[in-house]
């Protein structure tokens, strides 16, 4: 049986889990099989390169632009991506159809023989890839020597086991759709360790006009699709991007939604925040609003201190 629908999907584990996750919704939602609902695999230049920074090499749409060209040239029909690796810009003729709902926004504390973040003894060796990390965690501890961590989970995982870091950072979500929670010694607070904009989301893309389908009202979950169009205001005014230190987090509660971001020195030496409150029932075009007034005004704040050296 030909498949109907051509799920694209990077192939690290983490990729996979969660496209597959979207794989079973989707046939779900369409009354399909799921070898009528298939994953294709596709390597993209992000995964090719472990040994810089994203920055360096031309930032988070590396890990987007082999599954968006395939979207554009027919080779398959959506994209499943984590929402922090999706540009603030959509490439022409592309869409974000739908937001499933979110998974746990909290970066994870991960240690070989360290119970918690403040246990670290002076001088620590702290693993992380994220300039966003970086900066929080020197905000906090400018003593810590920050060293460069990429790699899939499991990799990044091995090498902090094998003591090559006193500790790492991670994603919580990813910890736990892999089911590697096991291996989390603490959950930093939102507060000290803003997340990047859509962290713990994904997103459902597709091409334009080609949003009609009964998976697309079935997976869009409203109150996330809401705080993420706050988050990636925030991440359109301030630039956001692996060369800034950016972080944006929205949380609905009694009918409200309550936006914080804010950009970091990438030594942690200074932080800029602000945060604003507007109604649920506004709609998402407002979030959005929000997101981009208060990124302008923390870049004002911030001026031309925040670009590394």
């Amino acid at each position: 049986m030909a498949p109907l629908i051509r799920i694209g999907t990077r192939r690290s584990a983490l990729a996979l889990a969660q496209s597959g996750m979207m794989q079973r919704a989707i046939a779900a939602a369409m009354d399909l099989t799921l070898e009528q609902v298939v994953l294709v695999e596709i390597v993209t230049t992000g995964d090719r390169i472990q040994d810089r920074r994203l920055m360096e090499v031309g930032g988070k749409a590396l890990f987007t632009k082999e599954i968006e060209e395939a979207l554009l040239d027919g080779r398959i029909d959506i994209a499943v991506h984590s929402m922090k690796d999706v540009p603030a810009e959509q490439p022409p003729g592309l869409t974000l159809a739908a937001i499933p709902e979110r998974e746990d926004a909290r970066d994870a504390f991960i240690s070989r023989d360290w119970d918690s973040f403040d246990a670290l003894p002076h001088g620590a060796r702290l693993g992380t890839a994220s300039l966003r990390r970086q900066a929080q965690a020197l905000a906090l501890r400018p003593d810590l020597q920050i060293e460069m961590l990429r790699g899939n989970i499991d990799t990044r995982l091995r090498r902090a086991a094998d003591g090559e870091f006193d500790a790492i950072l991670l994603a919580s979500a990813g910890l736990n759709r892999l089911g590697r929670t096991e291996a989390v010694r603490e959950y930093l607070s939102l507060d000290a360790f803003l997340p990047a904009p859509g962290q713990g989301a994904l997103a459902l893309q597709t091409r334009e006009g080609d949003t009609d389908h009964a998976w697309v009202a079935a997976l869009n979950h409203a109150d996330t699709a809401l705080a993420i169009a706050a988050e990636r205001g925030a991440m359109v005014a301030l630039e956001g991007s692996c060369r800034t230190a950016v972080g944006a987090h929205a949380i609905l509660d009694n009918d409200h939604l309550t936006l914080t971001t804010e950009m970091l020195a990438p030594d942690g030496t200074a932080r800029w925040r602000r945060a604003g409150t507007l109604g649920v029932v506004e709609g998402e075009a407002a979030a959005r609003t929000l997101g981009e007034q208060l990124g302008h005004q923390v870049h004002l704040a911030a001026g031309d201190q925040t670009l590394p050296g």
